[in-house]
């Protein structure tokens, strides 16, 4: 394993983390932990020099909390750093800040959690806790040693990022989406190298976007067929990653023991600066063939807005050309139904065509919002359903 500098801390923290959010089920129930395959999973990682694991108070149904703290229990607790999550979301008043903690530290059988994070913070969430004090609340749990450090993960944008980064020192570490397709999206590149400016430990989530650019369309993949490495494309992502020095360590979310056994051997093979400039040249030719795979032109200039409905047109197309370009429709469905207001949803869209005069791409947006939102909303099938010329 290689070990990676964790913002201003001694510690070095493993190159590969071990994200606890995608462990093998028993069934088709989120929350059925399949707990024989997962231990063994963690106890390879952690036996082959992995020493962050990561959890959260709602990942499998709120199981994963105790299936890592009974894992920890039986023997594991030294040999690892844990990180869990404060559920933002779950605090209406300050007082629910204990609350919720002193039932995580219960859940996972400990009296103290190394790094503890507010969860997906954006500029809204944000807003909230900072008017119920978390800074001060947070300070106090650190002198009385429930938790080591505090940080907080982050679904929002590059202003919205600097924002939280600047509100205080009480930040260790954040953590934050970003891979080679994500350099511009939320935090991004210019995020990555803000909080590392500012001594923070950047912990990678969604390295490979939930799996979107593991198994890449025909045209992509015969980018990566002139390779002479012979990487998988996990692979790539992962050493693209890992080739930035502001990068400290990348979290998998792992659901094999075959899923562990190769990111371990990705990440023993790590390094800063170790990609050449062709391989990087090739890694940019991959994102742009995946751009051009989009069918709508957006370049995400916000020219359109605000719509006089609530539209927000950059994201309707964002999920739309995510789900084409990954060839992953179920998944957008999700991100369309389950994480956009459903106020910003392209179904509000009356055609008043207000937006039309404004976009550089001459883009005929009202005639794209009820073919997104037939296939996207309403789970019509593409072809069934009139779309633009």
């Amino acid at each position: 394993m290689q070990y990676r500098k964790f913002g201003s801390l001694e510690w070095p923290v493993s190159a590969l983390g071990f994200g606890c959010m995608r462990f093998p089920l028993t069934g088709t129930d989120n929350s059925q932990i399949d707990e024989k395959q997962s231990t063994g999973m963690l106890a390879y990682a952690l036996e082959r020099g992995v020493n962050y694991i990561d959890t959260a108070y709602t990942y499998h149904g709120g199981q994963s909390e105790r299936f890592v703290g009974k894992f920890l229990k039986s023997g594991y607790r030294d040999k690892v750093r844990l990180a869990t999550k404060l559920p933002c979301w779950e605090v209406e008043a300050s007082k629910d800040f204990d609350r919720l903690l002193n039932e995580q530290l219960a859940k996972l059988q400990v009296e103290h959690i190394d790094f503890y994070l507010l969860h997906a913070l954006n500029k809204d969430s944000w807003k909230k806790m900072y008017e119920l004090d978390v800074l001060p609340w947070a300070e106090a749990a650190l002198a009385d040693g429930r938790i080591g450090y505090l940080g907080f993960s982050f679904h929002d944008d590059y202003d919205a990022f600097k924002t939280i980064v600047d509100a205080g020192d009480q930040w260790t570490f954040c953590q934050i989406q970003y891979n080679y397709m994500d350099i511009e999206n939320q935090a991004g590149t210019r995020g990555l190298r803000y909080a590392a400016s500012k001594g923070l430990a950047v912990v990678i989530m969604e390295p490979i976007l939930g799996g979107r650019i593991v198994n890449p369309p025909p045209s992509v993949q015969a980018i990566w067929d002139t390779a002479e490495s012979g990487r998988s494309p996990a692979d790539w992502a992962l050493q693209w990653l890992w080739d930035q020095p502001e990068v400290s360590t990348v979290l998998s979310g792992m659901s094999s023991l075959q899923q562990v056994e190769e990111n371990v051997t990705s990440a023993a093979r790590s390094g800063v600066s170790t990609l050449t400039s062709d391989e990087l040249k090739l890694i940019d030719q991959i994102r742009d063939q995946y751009d051009a795979l989009s069918p709508i032109p957006c370049t995400k200039c916000q020219y359109c807005l605000p719509c006089p409905n609530g539209v927000n047109i950059p994201r309707a197309f964002e999920i739309y050309n995510q789900g084409i370009m990954y060839e992953k429709l179920d998944g957008a469905r999700i991100d369309y139904n389950q994480w956009f207001d459903e106020d910003q949803r392209a179904h509000h869209c009356i055609e008043c065509r207000e937006c039309e005069e404004k976009c550089p791409q001459h883009i005929p947006i009202s005639e794209w919002m009820p073919h997104l939102h037939a296939v996207l909303g309403e789970g019509k099938a593409i072809q069934d359903v009139p779309r633009p010329a």
